[in-house]
């Protein structure tokens, strides 16, 4: 049985107020709450364990190395890989970045193509810019139907003879839109074009295997998923490993250093420059644990039943524009109100009733110039989060419906 209520009390910010009233946490998307686990782990990790990793010869070194790189482990169970395909960092943001330093600039030519989406985060976009700027390669982009839906097959007619990249959310932070990455992976590999799946949401949402979905590259990143912030992980297939050069330049990624040349470190290590963030990758670790323990088709299961709730609220609102149609989004809902309202301020009124949405273009401007809309406000659901939490949303814009009618 999933317990939703058990699983509330295990994040102790839920109990708190907002404005005198009880928190309901809608913004999930942006960063997700803690449980005590991850709390506690970190704070053990700060005020018991902590030293630095790798080289050390002393116990609390040992200690926390030994912390830090089991959590590696837990990272490829995680994502049905192995530990020596995972490179742990910051989060997506640094994720895409070293895929586009590491692999994109030391492949990738004038006139060379990269596929992407018309409904990718920004992290997803502007490194790829930087190599437009700089070495010249074009990004070719996909459109998505009236639904919000990405047809596999677009992206599939999309691949030409240049095309040398793509770079896919597997689930759109604003639309909640799953994309059938697994297709594209298959149809690509033919072509021997690498994919690059951004799983910053999708990893949050339901079960991940990367070798099933056959991508080169996958991001996470732990904020996310109900872990610290500066934490995230990048899986990479093995022979992409071998194409890359190094991201950035420090300890831990070489053997050998002297004043004529330097020897690198082997991968993963290669990739993981100077000292890592080791309590919160600690604290990513018990989040996974957790997240594992639960089962994430258990929580996919309890997700799908709050967005076919909240759908069938919210589409009761006749006032209401609700961004995205697909048949089998995730349980985020972006939102418009007929009238003079801004998404500012929805989400100013909203949060004085204790219901905290985000409003903005939730860093996707390619998708909001293609809806028409400089901004959307954001309910983006979790783990922890109950049918009563939709009532209470659909209770507070109404009153923004009384205001700004």
């Amino acid at each position: 049985m999933y317990d939703v209520e058990k699983i509330r009390a295990d994040f102790p910010i839920l109990s708190r107020e907002v404005n005198g009233k009880p928190l309901v946490y809608l913004d999930n998307g942006a960063s997700a709450q803690k449980p005590q686990v991850v709390i506690d782990a970190v704070t053990r990790g700060y005020a018991e364990e902590y030293a630095n990793v790798h080289r050390g010869l002393h116990y609390l070194s040992n200690l926390a190395t030994e912390k830090y790189e089991s959590v590696r482990g837990t990272i490829a169970k995680f994502l049905g890989a192995t530990e020596d395909e995972i490179v742990m960092n910051s989060g997506t943001t640094e994720g895409i970045n070293m895929v586009a330093y590491g692999w994109g600039a030391a492949n990738l030519q004038a006139g060379d193509e990269i596929i992407l989406s018309v409904m990718e985060h920004h992290a997803n976009i502007v490194p790829w810019h930087f190599l437009r700027e700089r070495l010249g390669v074009v990004i070719k982009w996909v459109e998505i139907d009236s639904n919000g839906d990405l047809d596999p097959q677009r992206v599939i007619d999309a691949i030409g003879e240049k095309t040398k990249l793509i770079s896919i959310t597997h689930m759109s932070n604003v639309l909640g839109s799953v994309v059938d990455v697994k297709s594209i992976c298959e149809f690509a590999r033919e072509k021997g074009v690498p994919v690059m799946v951004d799983g910053s949401q999708s990893s949050v949402h339901m079960p991940v295997n990367v070798n099933d979905l056959g991508c080169d590259f996958f991001a996470i990143t732990g904020h996310k998923l109900y872990g610290p912030s500066s934490s995230g992980a990048m899986y990479i297939r093995k022979e992409r490993m071998n194409e890359m050069q190094p991201f950035m330049g420090g300890g831990d990624m070489i053997r050998e250093v002297s004043r004529d040349e330097v020897t690198y470190n082997d991968p993963p290590m290669k990739f993981e420059a100077g000292t890592p963030g080791i309590v919160q990758m600690i604290g990513l670790g018990a989040a996974l644990e957790y997240l594992m323990d639960l089962g994430m088709d258990n929580v996919a299961a309890h997700e799908r039943k709050l967005r076919d709730y909240a759908r069938a609220k919210l589409d009761g609102l006749n006032w209401l524009n609700v961004q995205g149609n697909s048949a089998t989004k995730g349980a985020i809902f972006s939102f418009t109100m007929e009238g003079a309202a801004h998404a500012h301020d929805l989400s100013t009124v909203l949060d004085k009733r204790g219901v905290a949405v985000r409003a903005g273009h939730h860093c996707a401007q390619p998708l909001m110039q293609h809806l028409g809309v400089p901004a959307t406000a954001r309910a983006s659901f979790g783990l922890y989060n109950t049918e009563s939490e939709v009532d209470t949303l659909v209770s507070a814009l109404e009153l923004c419906h009384e205001l700004f009618a």
